[in-house]
């Protein structure tokens, strides 16, 4: 067992995503997560192509998902969405929106992660990063994901074309569910959604029917291992204990919403309201619960 742990563990790919630099904020307590999901074609057949919806062959990768997940010394952990077309200050590129900070040329997992402490107030510790392939993979790597599909979505862009109800989704099913913003709130009712998946698939992977289940278990950290990409300084045992973190007891809101304004060269962006966005960072980077005025259904 302990032999297949480190060998899982060496097959995790590492990138230099949580680099230091001057004036970084220094560490918080709890532990914090910055969870990214990425378009990233890398490694699709033709066939995989057609059944993501992927579009074909897209240069370079944007970021569809951005997460932070706070797990606090004692008590629950909690999910944060925060809205790609946030408006942020982006380190030495000035205001724009925040998925910008990783698809700018010179940018990438760094520059995201130090643009979303520097608008948070928390440390990360730690960075994992998935794209289009690996999430469906670890999906059908569990035998798909029971959820209840809260209303319906005919999306042909993202290869959907899901009933209201409790249902169980395949791999494909589940990319285009967390994809789709062919709904009346789109990217807000989109982070929702991706809030709403990511319990469900963590319920179910850590279940004793996959703990139990050695065929089940291995396919699954095998998939996982291989279709990740985390910081030089994170392990498989990380990532078993932010799943485990955010099993049962979970608290997904997102960051408080001000607003939406028009910018020249960036289009309709997304405000936080700082009032609130400072207030919710605050107890977070204090390790206290999120007041409850502030988490968002």
């Amino acid at each position: 067992m302990v032999g297949s742990v480190l060998y899982l563990d060496r097959s995790l790919n590492r990138i230099d995503a949580l680099a230091d630099y001057p004036d970084r904020i220094g560490d918080t307590p709890g532990t914090n997560w910055l969870l990214v999901g990425s378009d990233s074609r890398e490694g699709l057949t033709a066939d995989q192509d057609r059944e993501f919806a992927a579009g074909g062959a897209i240069e370079g990768k944007r970021t569809d998902t951005i997460i932070v997940v706070h797990v606090p010394e004692s008590g629950a952990a909690t999910m944060v969405s925060i809205p790609r077309d946030s408006y942020v200050d982006i380190p030495g590129w000035g205001r724009d929106k925040i998925n910008a900070a990783f698809s700018i040329d010179g940018g990438g997992p760094q520059l995201l992660a130090q643009t979303v402490e520097e608008a948070t107030g928390l440390h990360l510790d730690h960075y994992a990063e998935i794209g289009f392939g690996g999430f469906a993979g670890i999906v059908d790597a569990l035998g798909g994901v029971h959820l209840c599909v809260p209303y319906p979505i005919d999306d042909p862009l993202a290869g959907i074309n899901l009933q209201a109800g409790c249902q169980d989704l395949t791999g494909p099913e589940a990319l285009g569910f967390v994809r789709s913003r062919a709904t009346p709130l789109a990217d807000l009712d989109r982070m929702n959604n991706q809030r709403l998946f990511m319990s469900a698939m963590l319920e179910k992977a850590t279940s004793l029917g996959t703990i139990l289940n050695p065929f089940r278990l291995w396919s699954l950290v095998t998939d996982t291992a291989g279709s990740l990409e985390v910081d030089e300084g994170d392990h498989l045992w990380n990532l078993a204990s932010l799943a485990w973190a955010m099993r049962g007891d979970l608290v997904t809101t997102t960051v408080p919403v001000g607003g939406f304004e028009d910018v020249p060269g960036s289009g309709n962006v997304l405000l936080w309201d700082r009032e609130k966005a400072t207030r919710f960072f605050d107890a977070l980077a204090n390790d206290e619960p999120v007041p409850s005025d502030l988490v968002a259904n």
